[in-house]
C-alpha cells in the first residue's frame, strides 16, 4: 500500500503541464518545395479545389520561446499554480465556506485571500513571459532580403503565424505609430553587420528602416534597385521588376529565395544556389550551432549556380523544384534533390545548405532558396518547449504540505469522532446544550461528520496560504537583490546580472553540476600567440597593443595580395567591417580594434643579428632556423589575405582563430604573407635576398589536417626571378609533438628532448602547442653539394617527386578506400624531418574563468564541459581552465567506425583498470561478457603501445590526482542507444572528478543533463551563450545565459542572464546560498509559527467537548499570519545572512552547507513541528492552570474566556517572532524591526480593540484592558511562557557554539572579532582547527608535489595507449568543400603541366645556400679566410646530410 501511494502520489508531482499546451508537433512528411512553379493538382483537397492539404503546408518562421498566449495563459498557470497542493486545499476550504453550516465570515472574504496568491504569482509569471515575447518579436522581426517582382511566385502553403502575447495587448494602430528608428543608427548597424540575430527592429514597420540601395545593372542597361524597404521603392516600375525586397524573418515562407550579405545570419535552413566566391564557395560561422570555432566551407548545388541575380532567379524559365526528406534533429545528414524544369535531378547534401543559427563570413553575398522554416529547422528541433520550472525548495514543500493535510485530517476526524460520541451519549441524558438537535440535519448521528468538516476550517492554518504569497515577494525582491550588486554588473557593456524566473532563487544554492558551453562561455574565441621555442630556445613575447607597420601590398602587386578579389569590390557605402575572430589584421587603423601582437626584443635582436652575422657563425646559423620556423608558420595553412577598401589595411582570412593566429604572428615577426594568385604565394621575409623584401613559391601539393593525421604539410617550390624555379622542393609541415617528432629524421636527440620539455612547460600553463618541421624533397643545387661533398644523396630527387606527386593525384582522386590510400602516400613523403621548434598560443579564456572554476570546484560543484569542438581542442581548455588539473588523469571514451572497440567495452575496461574497488563491476546490470579479452599474462588485447607516442605506460592512473572522463559525440550515441549504456556511462561518470563531452549536438548536451538530472537526482546548473545551449539550458533545474558575442537565443531560455562566467561564481556561493538558507529558514518558522497556534486551539478541544470551536477571539486568530507573525518570517527571508559574502566569496567550500541541503528539509521541518507542539502546549497550559487556580480579579469573580485566552495570544505572538529572531545569524536593525513590528502591533490592537464600545460594533472583549493590564498572572504569566518555550532552543545553541562550533560559527565569530580578516588564507580547514575530516581534495593536496612541467597522463580507452599530455590543438575544417576544390585544382594543374626543366641558378660554382640560407647582401662584410674549405655536416643518414652547410 505506501509502495502504490508513493507512486500515485508521483505522478501527480511529475505531471507535465508543457505536454498540455505544447505547440510544437512531430514533423512532418517528406516535402517538395517548389520554386517559381505552380503546385501540383494532388496537393489541393479535392473537396474544397483551393485549400491545399495540411500534409502540404509549411510551418511558419516564426519562432516562439516563450509559454504563454492570450488564449493560454489563464489555463496553463492556473494548472502550473494548482500543481501547489496548498492551493488546492485553500480552494477546496473556500467551496466549503459558501455553504451556511461551515460559514465562519463571508465566503467572499475567505477566498479573497487564495485569489490574491493566484493574482500576484500570476502577474509575476505573465510580466516574465512578456519579457521574453519581447525578445522573440526582436528575433522574428529581424530583417532579411527576399526575391519579388519580375512575375516570381511562391505557390507553397504556410501556416498561419501564432497571435503572441505583446502582439495581442498592443493594439495595431498603436504598433504603427511606433517612434521611428534614427536613420544614421540604423544605417551604422547595417554597415557594420547584423548580430546574430540579424537585424533587430524592435516592431518598427520595415518603411521605417533605412536599407542601403546597390544598383546592378542587367542586359538592357538600366538599373534597378536592388533592395526595397517596405514602401521605400513604391512606384509600379520598380516593383514591378525583380528586386530584393526587406522582409521581417517571420514572414519568411517555404520556397523563398533569399539574399544574404557578410556577417548576416540565416534565418532558416537554406539550399545554397550562388555565393559571391569563385566556383560558389561560402564560408559559415557555425559555432552558435555546433560550438566549433573554426569555420566551414559550404558550395552552391551545381545545378543552381546560374542563379546570381534577381533577374534570373525570377525568369520562369530557371524554375525548378527540391524534393526534401522529412525535418531531422540531425545537424550533419541531409538527403534532398533538386530537379530542373528539364527533369534533370541534381543531389544535394548537408555541404550545400545554411543552417539557421550560422553566420555568413568571408563571403560577400550568398543566395539561396529556403527549404525549412520556424519549428522544422536542426537548430529549433534540437531545442524543446519553454519548461515551467519548479525550485526544489518548492517541490520538496508538497510533501510537508501533504503531511500538515495528514495531520489536519486526523485532527478533524478525532474531532468528528469524539463529538458524535459524547453527543450521542448525552443527548440521551437530556443535556441542555443538545436541546433540538432530532432534525434531520441536526442530530448526534450526522453532527459529528459536520464537526469533523467545520474542524477543517478551524484549525487550516496548519497549512498557511501566506507562506506563498511571502516566499514569491522574498523571491522577487532577492532577485532585485541580484540586479542591483555592483559585484556582477559588467561596466563595459553596462549590463547587470538579470533574473528572469524569479522563482529560483533558491536553487542556485543547491548546485551539484554545472553543465558548461566552451566557446563564448568559457573561451573568447580569440587566439593569442604567446610563446614558441625555435632551435632550443624559447621566446616568450611581450604583451603589446602596437600595431606593426607594415603596408599595404603595392599596386602591381595587388594581383597576388588576395586570392579572393570579389571581396575587393565591395560599395563604398559599406566598408568592410568583419567581426570574424578567424580575421587577424596585419595593419589596421589605430582605432580601438588594435589586438594584441606577438612582440619579442631578443627574437629582433636574434634576427638582426643573423641578418649582420657572418656565415658559419652561431648567429647565421640560429638565424637559418629563424628563416625555417617563421617561413613555415607563414606559409603552411590555407589563410587568405584581403585588402580594406577605405583603410588599406591587411586582413587574414582563415578558416580558425588557430590559424590566423599563426599567420598573424609570423607577420608581426617580420615574415608577412602576402597573399596567393591561384598556386603562387608571396612572402616578406627579413631574410630575402631581393631588395624587395619578397619572396615566391609554387604551391605544389597540401596534404590536409585531419583529426586521424594531426598534422598539416605543404609541398612548395622555391620561385627566383620572373617565377623561374631555382630547383627547390620543399615540404613543410606542422602538427602534434607525437605524429611530428616520430616522423625526424635520427640524429636529433637533444634537440627533442628540449623541445619536448618545453612543450610539456607550455602544456603545464594551459598553451596549446603545434610541433613544425621540414623537409627539403629535391633541389639541384643540393644534389650538386651532395656530390662535391660525397655525402648521401637527398632521399627524394626531382624525378622521384614527379613519381609520388602521380601517385597523391591518383589517391585523392580514388572512388574505394581514399582515406586509407591518401595516409599511406602521404607517409611516404613525411618522413626524415627536421626538427624546427613549437608554437604555443592561448585560447583566452573570459576574465576570471580559471580561479571561478577552481573556486567552484573547491565549492564540491562538479563541471562538466559540453562543446562541440574537437577532442585536442576540449582537453585543451580543461587544462587552460582548472578543469582538468596538472596531476589528473584523463581517460578517452571515442566513438568510431565498426572495426574499433565497442563503447560498452571501452567504459568496462576503464572501470576494471581504474575503479576496481567501486563495486561496479559487481552490479547486476552490468554486461561483464562485453569486458576485451585477455592474454595469459592478463593484460587487455587492445593495450598496445605503439611508436614513441606511448611516453607513459607504467604507473598511469596511480597519479595523486583524480580522473577526468573525456568522451565524444559518436560514443554518446552509443551511450544513449539504450539503458544499460546509459547506467554504465553515468556510473563511470560518477567516478570522475570531471567530464568533458566534445562533438556533441545541442540534442546530446540536453540528453546528459538529463542523465545526471534524472539518474542521481542531482541540481543541475547548464550555462550557455548560444542557440546550440538552449536545449540543455531548458532541460537543467537552473539555466544561465551569457548575453555575449553569439546572440540572445540562450539568454532568451534562460533562468538567469549574466555577463561573464566569472559572475557565476558570486551568483552561486552568494546569491544562492544566501537565498536558499534564508527561504529554507523562512519557511521552517513559517509552518513552526503557525503550528503554534494551531497547537493552541488544539489544547483547547479538551475543554470544548471536542465541537471545533476557537478559544480566541475569532479577530486574533484572523490576523495572526496577517499581522502578528508575518514580520520575522519575511525579515528571515530577506535580511538574513548566514555569513557575510566576502566570507563566502573566500571560503568557497561554505558552499557544502547549502549543496547537501543543510537549511531545509524534512527532518528539519518535523524537528520544527516539534518544538511548534511543545511550545503550543507551554503557552495553553500554563497560562490556563494559571488563571484556573485562582481569581485574577480583585472582585473575585472567575475568569472570562477571552480574558486568559488574550494572554495566550500574546504569550503564542510573543514566543514566536522571538523564537524566529533566535533562528536567524544576524541581528540587523531591519531583524530588530521585523521581530519587534508584530509584538507592538499586537500589544497595541488589544489595548485599542478593548476600548471600543459595544455600541459601535460586536465586541466580546471589551473591558478587557481592565482586567488583564492590572493582573498580576498576566504580567507573570507571559515572561514565564516566552523563558520556558525558547529555553531548548537557545540552550542548543549556546552548547553547540561553544562545545561543537561548526565552520559558519567560527566564521561569524572571527567576522564580529576581527572584520579585517583575510579569509582566503583560511581554505582548506584553517578556520581554528574544525573539527571535520580532511577532504579528499586536501588529500591530494598534502601529496608530494610533482614538478610544474608535469602534466596530466591520458588513457585512450580505444587503443588503451597511455600518454603524456603536451598541450597539441589545432583547430580547422576537415575534408571542406574550400579544401576539396584546392586540392582538385592543383592535381588538374600537376596532371596538365609537363614536368619542368630543371634550372640552375646562376651561382659561384661551390657556393651552394643552405635551404633556409641568409642571403650575403644583408650579412655584414667579413675579411677573407685561408685557402681551404671548412666542411660542416649532419650525419649521413640524417634530412641535414642533405643540406650540408658549406663553408667558404
Amino acid at each position: 500500500m505506501p509502495s502504490k501511494l508513493a507512486a500515485w502520489y508521483r505522478r501527480i508531482s511529475d505531471f507535465n503541464v508543457e505536454k498540455l499546451f505544447s505547440r510544437r508537433k512531430g514533423p512532418g512528411p517528406p516535402r517538395t518545395v517548389f520554386v517559381n512553379q505552380p503546385l501540383p493538382d494532388a496537393y489541393f483537397d479535392p473537396k474544397k479545389p483551393t485549400k491545399v492539404l495540411n500534409e502540404h503546408v509549411y510551418r511558419s518562421n516564426q519562432v516562439i520561446t516563450s509559454k504563454y498566449t492570450v488564449i493560454t495563459f489563464l489555463p496553463r498557470n492556473l494548472l502550473e499554480q494548482f500543481r501547489r497542493i496548498a492551493n488546492i486545499f485553500f480552494l477546496g476550504i473556500a467551496i466549503l465556506q459558501f455553504f451556511p453550516i461551515f460559514s465562519t465570515v463571508s465566503p467572499g472574504l475567505v477566498i479573497l485571500p487564495l485569489l490574491i496568491v493566484l493574482s500576484i504569482t500570476g502577474l509575476k509569471d505573465a510580466y516574465e513571459d512578456i519579457k521574453r515575447h519581447q525578445s522573440d518579436r526582436a528575433v522574428n522581426y529581424s530583417q532579411v532580403r527576399v526575391l519579388t517582382g519580375g512575375g516570381f511566385t511562391n505557390e507553397n502553403a504556410t501556416a498561419g503565424k501564432a497571435k503572441t502575447f505583446v502582439r495581442a495587448m498592443v493594439p495595431k494602430f498603436r504598433r504603427r505609430k511606433a517612434k521611428r528608428a534614427h536613420p544614421t543608427a540604423a544605417v551604422e548597424q547595417l554597415e557594420h553587420g547584423a548580430p546574430p540575430e540579424g537585424f533587430h527592429t524592435d516592431g518598427a514597420d520595415l518603411e521605417t528602416i533605412p536599407t542601403r540601395t546597390v544598383a546592378h545593372e542587367d542586359d538592357e542597361g538600366e538599373e534597378l534597385p536592388d533592395e526595397e524597404a517596405g514602401g521605400l521603392f513604391r512606384h509600379h516600375g520598380a516593383s514591378a521588376r525583380p528586386h530584393w525586397k526587406m522582409t521581417i524573418w517571420e514572414d519568411l515562407r517555404v520556397g523563398d529565395i533569399v539574399k544574404i550579405d557578410e556577417d548576416e545570419p540565416f534565418p532558416a535552413d537554406i539550399l545554397i544556389c550562388s555565393t559571391s566566391e569563385e566556383e560558389n564557395v561560402a564560408f559559415v560561422e557555425t559555432k552558435n550551432l555546433d560550438g566549433e570555432t573554426n569555420l566551414k566551407s559550404r558550395s552552391a548545388c551545381p545545378a543552381l549556380t546560374h542563379l546570381n541575380s534577381a533577374r534570373v532567379c525570377a525568369a520562369k524559365e530557371n524554375a525548378f523544384h527540391v524534393e526534401c526528406d522529412r525535418p531531422d534533429t540531425n545537424l550533419y545528414k541531409l538527403h534532398a534533390a533538386v530537379i530542373s524544369s528539364d527533369g534533370q535531378r541534381s543531389a544535394v547534401d548537408t555541404n550545400m545548405v545554411f543552417l539557421r543559427g550560422t553566420v555568413l563570413r568571408n563571403t560577400q553575398w550568398a543566395i539561396g532558396v529556403v527549404l525549412f522554416t520556424g519549428e522544422d529547422t536542426k537548430i529549433v528541433l534540437n531545442s524543446g518547449a519553454t519548461p515551467s520550472k519548479r525550485s526544489r525548495v518548492e517541490r520538496q514543500m508538497n510533501p510537508q504540505v501533504f503531511i500538515n493535510l495528514l495531520i489536519l485530517a486526523l485532527m478533524g476526524i478525532t474531532c468528528g469522532i469524539v463529538d458524535s460520541v459524547l453527543e450521542q451519549r448525552y443527548f440521551s441524558l437530556g443535556a441542555p446544550w443538545l436541546y433540538g438537535d432530532n432534525q434531520s440535519d441536526n442530530n448526534p448521528r450526522i453532527n459529528g461528520l459536520i464537526t469533523a468538516v467545520f474542524a477543517l476550517i478551524t484549525f487550516q492554518n496548519i497549512v498557511p496560504i501566506s507562506l506563498y504569497i511571502s516566499i514569491e515577494g522574498v523571491r522577487t525582491c532577492q532577485a532585485l537583490f541580484i540586479y542591483f550588486d555592483k559585484e556582477i554588473y559588467y561596466e563595459k557593456t553596462g549590463q547587470a546580472t538579470l533574473a528572469r524566473s524569479w522563482n529560483l532563487s533558491d536553487d542556485l544554492g543547491q548546485i551539484e553540476y554545472i553543465f558548461s558551453d566552451k566557446t563564448g562561455t568559457l573561451t573568447q574565441n580569440v587566439m593569442l600567440f604567446r610563446q614558441c621555442t625555435i632551435a632550443g630556445h624559447v621566446y616568450r613575447g611581450e604583451a603589446s597593443t602596437t600595431e606593426p607597420d607594415i603596408p599595404a601590398p603595392a599596386a602591381d602587386e595587388s594581383s597576388s595580395s588576395s586570392g579572393n578579389t570579389a571581396r575587393e569590390k565591395q560599395p563604398t557605402g559599406s566598408p568592410k567591417q568583419s567581426t570574424s575572430s578567424s580575421t587577424a589584421e596585419v595593419s589596421a587603423p589605430a582605432a580601438e580594434r588594435a589586438t594584441t601582437r606577438f612582440r619579442d626584443t631578443e627574437l629582433e635582436a636574434d634576427i638582426t643579428a643573423a641578418q649582420r652575422s657572418p656565415s658559419g657563425s652561431p648567429a647565421a646559423a640560429h638565424g637559418r632556423m629563424l628563416n625555417g620556423f617563421w617561413t613555415v608558420l607563414a606559409l603552411c595553412h590555407t589563410a587568405l589575405v584581403s585588402v580594406d577598401p577605405d583603410s588599406g589595411a591587411m586582413q587574414y582570412k582563415a578558416q580558425s582563430p588557430d590559424e590566423a593566429a599563426l599567420v598573424q604572428a609570423a607577420a608581426d615577426a617580420g615574415f608577412v604573407f602576402r597573399g596567393r594568385e591561384r598556386d603562387v604565394l608571396t612572402l616578406q621575409s627579413p631574410f630575402a635576398r631581393d631588395e624587395s623584401g619578397l619572396e615566391q613559391f609554387e604551391l605544389l601539393n597540401i596534404l590536409d589536417f585531419t583529426s586521424a593525421r594531426k598534422r598539416m604539410s605543404v609541398i612548395l617550390r622555391k620561385l627566383g626571378d620572373e617565377r623561374e624555379s631555382d630547383g627547390k622542393v620543399f615540404l613543410l609541415a606542422k602538427g602534434a609533438d607525437n605524429v611530428i617528432i616520430e616522423r625526424l629524421s635520427k640524429g636529433q636527440g637533444q634537440e627533442v628532448q628540449t623541445t619536448e620539455d618545453h612543450l610539456a612547460e607550455f602544456a603545464s600553463e594551459g598553451l596549446r602547442t603545434l610541433t613544425l618541421a621540414y623537409k627539403v624533397i629535391a633541389g639541384t643545387s643540393l644534389v650538386a653539394a651532395c656530390a662535391i661533398l660525397e655525402l648521401t644523396r637527398p632521399t627524394y630527387a626531382e624525378e622521384e617527386y614527379e613519381s609520388w606527386a602521380v601517385r597523391y593525384n591518383e589517391a585523392i582522386s580514388s572512388l574505394d578506400n581514399r582515406d586509407e590510400k591518401v595516409e599511406a602516400v602521404s607517409d611516404e613523403i613525411e618522413h626524415d624531418l627536421k626538427l624546427l621548434g613549437a608554437t604555443a598560443i592561448e585560447d583566452s579564456l573570459q576574465d576570471g574563468v580559471p580561479e571561478a572554476i577552481a573556486d567552484l570546484k573547491e565549492a564540491d560543484i562538479k563541471i562538466w564541459v559540453l562543446t562541440g569542438d574537437k577532442l585536442e581542442t576540449a582537453i585543451a581548455i580543461g587544462h587552460s581552465t582548472n578543469l582538468i588539473g596538472r596531476q589528473d588523469n584523463i581517460i578517452i571514451i571515442r566513438g568510431g567506425h565498426q572495426d574499433t572497440t565497442p563503447v560498452y567495452a571501452q567504459m568496462l575496461n576503464a572501470v576494471q583498470e581504474f575503479f576496481p574497488e567501486s563495486g561496479i563491476l559487481q552490479d547486476d546490470d552490468v554486461r561483464l561478457d562485453q569486458l576485451p579479452d585477455v592474454q595469459a599474462n592478463g593484460l587487455p588485447l587492445q593495450r598496445v603501445n605503439s611508436g614513441v607516442s606511448s611516453l607513459v605506460g607504467q604507473g598511469n592512473g596511480q597519479r595523486p590526482g583524480g580522473f577526468v572522463l573525456v568522451i565524444d559525440g559518436a560514443a554518446l550515441t552509443h551511450a544513449f542507444a539504450d539503458e544499460a549504456n546509459k547506467s554504465l556511462l553515468l556510473k563511470l561518470a560518477m567516478q570522475c572528478e570531471g567530464v568533458i563531452c566534445c562533438r556533441v549536438s545541442p540534442l546530446q548536451k540536453a540528453l546528459v543533463v538529463k542523465l545526471v538530472k534524472d539518474g542521481v537526482g542531482a541540481m543541475t546548473l547548464a550555462i550557455g551563450d548560444g542557440a546550440n545551449d538552449v536545449s540543455m539550458i531548458q532541460a537543467a533545474d537552473v539555466g544561465v545565459g551569457i548575453s555575449g558575442e553569439e546572440g540572445l537565443q540562450a539568454v532568451n531560455s534562460s533562468d538567469y542572464a549574466i555577463a561573464q562566467f566569472r559572475f557565476l561564481k558570486r551568483l552561486l556561493l552568494v546569491h544562492g546560498h544566501w537565498s536558499y538558507a534564508r527561504n529554507g529558514n523562512m519557511i521552517v518558522n513559517f509552518f513552526y509559527k503557525n503550528v503554534v497556534c494551531i497547537g493552541v486551539l488544539w489544547w483547547f478541544m479538551f475543554y470544548c467537548a471536542w465541537s471545533s470551536q476557537y478559544v480566541f477571539e475569532y479577530t486574533y486568530l484572523l490576523f495572526w499570519n496577517t499581522f502578528w507573525t508575518i514580520a520575522p518570517v519575511i525579515g528571515i527571508g530577506l535580511f538574513d545572512r548566514i555569513v557575510d559574502d566576502q566570507v563566502l566569496m573566500a571560503l568557497p567550500e561554505m558552499y557544502k552547507h547549502s549543496k547537501k541541503h543543510d537549511y531545509f528539509g524534512t527532518k528539519l521541518f518535523l524537528i520544527y513541528m516539534f518544538e511548534a507542539v511543545v511550545q503550543s502546549a507551554v503557552v495553553f497550559f500554563l497560562i490556563l492552570y494559571t488563571y484556573d487556580v485562582t481569581t485574577s480579579r480583585t472582585d473575585g469573580y472567575s475568569v472570562y474566556q477571552y480574558e486568559f485566552s488574550t494572554t495566550m495570544v500574546i504569550g503564542a505572538v510573543m514566543t514566536a517572532c522571538l523564537f524566529n529572531g533566535l533562528n536567524t545569524h544576524v541581528w540587523t536593525a531591519w531583524i530588530f524591526f521585523a521581530v519587534s513590528f508584530g509584538i507592538v502591533l499586537v500589544w497595541a490592537y488589544t489595548a485599542v480593540y478593548s476600548i471600543i464600545s459595544p455600541g459601535w460594533f460586536s465586541t466580546p472583549v471589551f473591558g478587557n484592558d481592565h482586567y488583564l493590564f492590572r493582573s498580576a498572572l498576566f504580567w507573570l504569566s507571559l515572561p514565564l511562557v516566552i523563558i520556558i518555550a525558547c529555553l531548548p532552543r537557545y540552550l542548543w545553541k549556546a552548547y553547540r557554539f561553544a562545545v561543537n562550533p561548526g565552520d559558519m560559527d567560527v566564521a561569524r565569530w572571527i567576522r564580529k572579532q576581527d572584520p579585517t580578516h583575510d579569509f582566503s588564507k583560511d581554505k582548506n580547514g584553517g578556520l581554528a582547527h574544525l573539527k571535520r575530516a580532511p577532504t579528499r581534495d586536501e588529500i591530494r593536496n598534502s601529496l608530494c608535489q610533482r614538478p610544474s612541467a608535469f602534466h596530466a597522463s591520458r588513457t585512450d580507452m580505444v587503443t588503451g595507449i597511455s600518454s603524456v599530455h603536451r598541450g597539441f590543438d589545432f583547430a580547422t575544417e576537415e575534408c571542406g568543400v574550400a579544401m576539396q576544390r584546392m586540392q582538385s585544382h592543383l592535381s588538374e594543374r600537376q596532371m596538365q603541366t609537363p614536368p619542368r626543366e630543371k634550372k640552375t641558378r646562376g651561382r659561384r660554382k661551390g657556393m651552394h645556400m643552405h635551404p633556409f640560407s641568409i642571403s650575403r647582401s644583408i650579412r655584414r662584410k667579413r675579411p677573407p679566410v685561408a685557402a681551404g674549405t671548412e666542411v660542416v655536416a649532419c650525419e649521413p643518414n640524417s634530412v641535414a646530410a642533405t643540406c650540408g652547410q658549406v663553408i667558404a
